[in-house]
């Protein structure tokens, strides 16, 4: 009995698609996947008042072969054309596995040592929160941890934030997302 159960489980193992490893994921205390953002993490300018405190995230299950992480967090939903970047940080050492709440403010003490916060649409580096228009429908405010085969970007704080996407989805080993609403009345 104890041969064929072995038998049955070697033949699963050996399936192609199917994986025993666990899927990379990235989830946050305190914005729930197609949840409401809250004031917390809402930009605070042009016309919003919130306390623009990046969220705190966290990652598991990175692939083997990891040398960097990198995390953006993206409107698609922005009336420009080409959505909306609202912030990018990359370069975070293969150790890390969780941003700190305000983890976005630059020059704060939140953010790991050696990561980059490269420009948003915002104008300037680091974290800035949803506002979307006043009576638009909820605006998708997507999260993303992207696993890196390379140790760092040779990128500058001053890279447009699609340019960092670029080389991010060039050296992207995998990436896991999810994605937050918020809207103005």
């Amino acid at each position: 009995m104890r041969s064929i159960w072995s038998r049955v489980l070697l033949a699963i193992a050996l399936i192609p698609g199917v994986s025993t490893a666990a899927e990379f994921q990235l989830t946050s205390p305190t914005i729930k996947p197609a949840g409401t953002i809250s004031k917390t993490h809402v930009f605070d300018g042009f016309g919003c008042t919130g306390d623009n405190m990046s969220p705190a995230l966290r990652w598991a299950n990175a692939p083997k072969g990891t040398k960097s992480f990198a995390v953006t967090a993206y409107d698609p939903d922005a009336p420009t054309g080409s959505g909306w970047w609202h912030w990018v940080i990359f370069n975070i050492p293969e150790d890390i596995s969780a941003l700190a709440a305000d983890a976005g403010r630059p020059g704060g003490p939140g953010a790991p040592q050696g990561s980059v916060q490269s420009m948003t649409d915002f104008g300037e580096p680091g974290y800035g929160g949803p506002c979307p228009p006043v009576g638009h429908k909820p605006h998708r405010y997507i999260f993303t941890v992207y696993a890196l085969k390379v140790e760092h970007l040779s990128l500058k704080p001053a890279t447009p934030a699609a340019m960092v996407g670029f080389y991010l989805n060039q050296n992207a080993l995998t990436k896991a997302s999810f994605t937050g609403l918020y809207s103005r009345k």
